[in-house]
């Protein structure tokens, strides 16, 4: 007998492919409102939001507790999918890890390992930041 060395990452009970599979009434209604969300991906609490504007898929992630497991990489990957399924050339990041109160080196580490620079966007001060092509 085998046992799986890795695990999918549910997202709010989800896999990537159910996700993907969703109604895009479902997905514009309750996802990629621009707004704040709570959601649950793996052992972690993201707060973020996400939006399409024009060819770009837009994460903004505020907050992240808990997790470790790969939780920004399976992200990415759904993002990316979503993206090239709906024929998007970017995926944005903007993660907030930059004044936190209890600062994740960790988390900072991965992200400058993948290319996100500390910029100062308008609307938003500083932040992680990237932009991924499809």
């Amino acid at each position: 007998m085998s046992h799986q060395m890795s695990r999918e990452i549910l997202i709010e009970g989800l896999t990537p492919d159910e996700i993907l599979r969703l109604p895009a009434e479902t997905i514009d209604g309750l996802i990629l409102l621009g707004e704040p969300l709570v959601f649950r991906a793996g052992s972690s609490t993201i707060l973020g939001s996400f939006k399409v504007d024009d060819s770009r898929l837009i994460i903004e992630l505020a907050q992240i507790d808990g997790g470790g497991e790969g939780v920004l990489v399976s992200l990415g990957s759904l993002a990316r999918q979503y993206a090239a399924q709906h024929n998007l050339q970017f995926v944005e990041w903007i993660v907030h890890a930059v004044t936190c109160a209890k600062p994740n080196l960790r988390l900072r580490k991965i992200l400058e390992h993948r290319g996100f620079v500390i910029e100062v966007l308008p609307q938003v001060g500083a932040a992680y930041h990237l932009i991924d092509p499809i």
